[in-house]
């Protein structure tokens, strides 16, 4: 990205960010819902875990955030932009091997008008299916247990994708 400009943040002051806490392997803050078992997949520019929302009644779907803490996607260096979008291939596919949904979501959001809540960048990657009425429902909390599952499930399935990155 050249030319960077600053964009404002939208954190509050004294924010401890969850995403940050899990890229550091340290979920003790009483804010952060993440648990370490949420983790699919880790390297020193992205992460992927498991939401702990879920909407509708198929549970399970995973986000990909910069390990850096980065809030938008206005602020992406290029080649960690670059780096989310495939994986996010990659993601997808594990998803589909290992939970065979009749197709696939991404969605994103920056800033509080674009439905932001967390302020570190994440892409929502989402199984779907027919009757799933993914942006009909309201979020609800997915057990920690059952994102573990789900966590060791994806994690499994992309070890065994080829990979295309």
């Amino acid at each position: 990205m050249s030319g960077a400009r600053a964009f404002p943040s939208h954190a509050p002051e004294h924010y401890v960010c969850p995403f940050c806490g899990l890229v550091n392997g340290d979920v003790t803050d009483p804010g952060n819902r993440c648990a370490l078992e949420d983790l699919v997949y880790q390297d020193d520019e992205l992460i992927v875990f498991m939401a702990v929302d879920g909407f509708g009644p198929h549970e399970g779907h995973a986000m990909i955030s910069p390990a850096a803490h980065i809030e938008t996607l206005y602020e992406m260096p290029d080649r960690v932009m670059q780096r989310i979008g495939l994986m996010a291939r990659q993601v997808a596919i594990a998803m589909k091997d290992a939970w065979s949904p009749e197709g696939i979501s991404t969605r994103q959001h920056n800033e509080p008008a674009g439905n932001q809540h967390v302020w570190h960048y994440h892409l929502h990657v989402f199984p779907r299916y027919a009757d799933d009425m993914l942006y009909r429902q309201l979020r609800h909390p997915v057990d920690p247990e059952v994102r573990a599952v789900k966590a060791q499930e994806l994690a499994a399935a992309l070890d065994a994708a080829p990979t295309l990155i």
